[in-house]
């Protein structure tokens, strides 16, 4: 009898969601073969190889990545018979134009769901999640971890991976100190996530190998908060799902994919930022949530800011650094930075452009929704550089700083610089603390212990 001919597969990714998807379930699995991943959204993150060490025993010279530049030459080229999408944020249209293009070359196109690639834990799990990037949910995330400590238990964070450098290196991470963060070269995106926890003394896993580092996690957990990247779902299966929208963006909770699913299996809601928002545009959200899931808890919350030394700011020309993400593929036009900069009462918001060098150039040729502000791009040490000497030049006063990470921890800054940090708050009824008090003496992991 003739071998049943393995299928073929290529894997649309950013670094994060395919390298999960492969490892729970294409990695041992003999059916198929996974010829490639394509890599977007990040710089620089193609051309590289899945290491043998990572792909496991039925791909032992690894797997390479390329552009998705050349997805239908690829299709063609290596008889591909299913593209796999797994990767966030980007609208359904984003998603069925790939579609569109691995049908037209003659492959099928498929989106793992939740059953094929959440793994399970032993520990009980709550996951931060939202429909967009920028929406509020690291603060959440830092609000969630804060209560639930306040309550006595021990909280690990894992966060979504975001592994843009030497894989074989970044299997499992353990963050606990900030020379942690120099040990494993982190970049400035994962700087901005990992920071908040150190400061306030947890520890915070991520990494390649989502099944490994669960187990270690849970070696020192109570409770796991999975700690979600853009808009994607959990990698584990959560036993409260918490999803941040944002009333700015009013209904991109039902546009934008993996969000809606988030939106849609959500056991709390946080409509976040009411303070800025407009009426209506918070009623449009209200809407969405009672349209497709009108089950769900709702909390409506602000994500007030603070600043360090706000005096350096008023009657100043300042820059303001904002969090890349949230204004590349998140779509934003400004951030925390710049709300802190009107609010005190600055002077003059420069345009970074005219001093832009190397790759930010070219960032704001990609997004040109960018202007008064200057996405706080590092995906590596010469990115970083690049970043650096982009403020350095810039004719301001003071640099305003509305990432979550301390730039000068790493940079040498040639003018004074202020940080803005933004917790949530939330508005009425009901209080995160009490959604977590009631599941905590419901939940059926916590009452084993």
């Amino acid at each position: 009898m003739a071998e049943k001919k393995k299928k073929r597969v290529l894997i649309l990714g950013a670094a994060g969601r395919d390298f999960h998807n492969f490892n729970v379930f294409f990695r041992d699995n003999p059916e198929y073969e996974v010829v490639a991943f394509t890599a977007t959204q990040i710089p620089d993150i193609e051309g590289r190889l899945y290491p043998p060490e990572l792909a496991g025993e039925l791909y032992p010279n690894g797997i390479p990545i390329w552009s998705e530049d050349d997805l239908e030459k690829i299709i063609k080229e290596h008889d591909i018979d299913i593209v796999v999408f797994a990767y966030s944020d980007v609208s359904h249209e984003h998603v069925m134009h790939l579609a569109s293009r691995a049908h037209s070359a003659g492959a099928d196109f498929w989106l793992l769901g939740p059953k094929s690639t959440m793994l399970k834990s032993s520990k009980p799990v709550v996951a931060v999640t939202a429909v967009r990037t920028g929406c509020g949910k690291s603060q959440t995330s830092r609000k969630v971890a804060q209560l639930l400590q306040e309550m006595g238990y021990k909280v690990v964070a894992i966060r979504h991976p975001m592994p843009y450098g030497d894989l074989r290196k970044q299997v499992v991470q353990r963050f606990a100190t900030f020379e942690d963060l120099d040990k494993y070269e982190c970049t400035i995106e994962e700087r901005e996530e990992y920071e908040p926890y150190i400061e306030r003394g947890m520890v915070v896993y991520a990494g390649v190998d989502y099944e490994k580092i669960l187990r270690e996690a849970e070696k020192e957990a109570d409770i796991i908060l999975w700690d979600g990247g853009n808009n994607d779902f959990p990698f584990y299966e959560p036993d409260l799902w918490i999803v941040v929208t944002d009333p700015h963006r009013p209904g991109h909770e039902l546009k934008y994919h993996p969000g809606e699913t988030n939106f849609r299996a959500a056991d709390v809601i946080i409509i976040n930022k009411i303070d800025t928002a407009n009426r209506d545009d918070i009623q449009k959200v209200r809407e969405s949530i009672e349209k497709v899931n009108p089950n769900a808890t709702v909390i409506e919350a602000a994500s007030p800011i603070f600043v360090d030394n706000p005096e350096l700011i008023k009657g100043k020309r300042v820059l303001v650094v904002e969090d890349g993400p949230t204004l590349t593929h998140g779509g934003m036009k400004y951030g925390a930075g710049y709300v802190a900069a009107k609010k005190f009462g600055a002077k003059e918001i420069i345009d970074p452009r005219p001093y832009a060098v190397g790759s930010i150039v070219e960032t704001y040729k990609k997004y040109p929704h960018l202007d008064v502000i200057l996405p706080a791009m590092g995906y590596g040490k010469k990115q970083i550089k690049e970043l650096e000497e982009t403020i350095n030049r810039a004719d301001a006063d003071v640099v305003i700083m509305g990432t979550p990470v301390d730039l000068r921890r790493f940079m040498n800054l040639n003018k004074p610089a202020v940080r803005v940090r933004y917790e949530l708050e939330e508005i009425g009824q009901p209080k995160l603390k009490d959604i977590l008090e009631n599941w905590v003496k419901n939940c059926e992991k916590l009452k084993k212990e």
